[in-house]
């Protein structure tokens, strides 16, 4: 089992988070702390979560995004994903996910739309 990757980048307030490997309840954890110490330092108020690289994500990954969301959205700001496999898009889709998340197809469009 791959444990899964984590690199960012900010762009102004806009957090760009790209997660690779297994986002699974083994690492889900130490994402959560380290995401929340992040946007906490670097006064974050976007986040973007770039999929493209992730080949694994259980419902602890969900657990994972929505808690960033509630607590970005506190702070007036938004959540997407971008680069969404199909895989993971379907669980996205029937976990409803969506009505919370904004989808685009690229960290481009997301920038630019948020």
């Amino acid at each position: 089992m791959d444990k899964v990757q984590l690199k960012y980048e900010t762009n102004n307030n806009t957090l760009i988070v790209e997660l690779e490997g297994e986002l699974d309840h083994h690492v889900a954890e130490d994402i959560r702390i380290e995401l929340d110490d992040i946007i906490e330092r670097k006064r974050i108020r976007n986040l973007i979560f770039d999929m493209g690289l992730l080949h694994f994500m259980d419902s602890s990954g969900i657990g994972v995004i929505m808690g960033r969301y509630k607590n970005i959205s506190k702070l007036g700001g938004k959540v997407a994903v971008v680069e969404v496999p199909d895989k993971i898009d379907k669980i996205f889709t029937l976990a409803g996910l969506y009505r919370i998340v904004e989808k685009y197809q690229n960290k481009r469009e997301a920038i630019n739309r948020m």
